[in-house]
């Protein structure tokens, strides 16, 4: 394992020609610039997206092997379909895509909206691919889930009786983390050569803080990205990092400034929360009945 360089950039990526690598929520923010930067040093991108006009847009720049394929987190029909149609083997999946802070919705099989499509529709997705995945799995979580108070709410998993927009954004990326600890151990467990990691962007200014109902908070994130978070292209390189660079098997990257706001690659922080196997493996439990798909034998 190597250790993390003092200030790694995505300049010092691999070639990756001959690689192939799915980075779901490739449209814009964090997800376009990995895609871009993926494509730049040779890999064959698959940008997956619901927007499939807008994943063209940034295909364009993601070099000449770049497609787009839909696929939408919030619906297991789409998930199911997008896994169904993979044919050949896959180095990198990269579970960018997701939502936070909205107001109540529920996905197309009833979850709630930021459960669904943070780790739910990923859940799915990575179990059905992992016959095909041959290199890693990459899930991008938040810090957000160091909060005091948060935890997965196992009586209430899709917020039926209480939501809150940052509670169910908070537990989701939760959720994110103890998913990649479990897959880990399983993969391990089946002698897989395949490893599972999570990344951080800490607070890198995208367009995912503008989902928020509210318009005072909506104003608040504008400022706040202006002034206080990095761009998206560092808020990108823990996803860059953990994608390409040698890790250990259930890794956690993140920026290394104050709070793991800003700054380069290194090793992040988790919460007890998201160390507890016990959890892990009854949220695990959980997901494959929520969902219909369970861990390939």
């Amino acid at each position: 394992m190597s250790a993390y360089p003092a200030a790694w950039t995505a300049a010092d990526l691999p070639d990756l020609t001959g690689r192939t690598i799915v980075v779901t929520g490739a449209s814009s923010g964090l997800g376009a610039v990995t895609a871009r930067e993926l494509g730049r040093v040779g890999a064959r991108v698959v940008l997956a997206v619901r927007d499939t006009a807008r994943g063209d847009a940034v295909a364009a720049g993601c070099g000449r092997n770049a497609e787009v394929r839909r696929l939408d987190l919030a619906d297991l029909a789409s998930v199911r379909a997008f896994a169904a149609q993979w044919d050949g083997p896959l180095d990198t999946l990269i579970n960018n895509a997701g939502v936070m802070a909205i107001p109540e919705r529920r996905t197309a099989d009833g979850f709630e909206m930021q459960l669904g499509t943070n780790h739910l529709g990923p859940f799915a997705l990575t179990n059905l691919l992992l016959p095909r995945i041959t290199g890693r799995v990459v899930s991008v979580a938040s810090n957000a889930h160091r909060r005091k108070g948060v935890d997965i709410d196992f009586d209430d998993i899709n917020s039926h009786r209480n939501y809150g927009p940052w509670r169910a954004y908070q537990q989701s990326k939760l959720a994110d983390l103890l998913f990649i600890r479990e897959l880990q151990r399983r993969l391990t467990e089946a002698g897989s050569p395949v490893t599972a990691h999570a990344a951080h962007p800490g607070y890198a200014a995208t367009n995912l803080q503008g989902g928020s109902g509210s318009r005072l908070q909506r104003a608040i994130m504008k400022v706040t990205n202006r002034f206080m978070a990095q761009s998206d292209a560092m808020g990108a390189l823990p996803i860059l990092y953990a994608a390409t660079q040698l890790l250990p098997g259930g890794s956690y990257t993140g920026p290394q400034g104050r709070g793991e706001l800003r700054g380069h690659p290194g090793p992040a922080v988790l919460s007890p929360q998201a160390q507890d196997d016990a959890r892990a493996r009854r949220l695990w439990r959980l997901s494959e009945e929520l969902t219909g798909v369970s861990f390939p034998g």
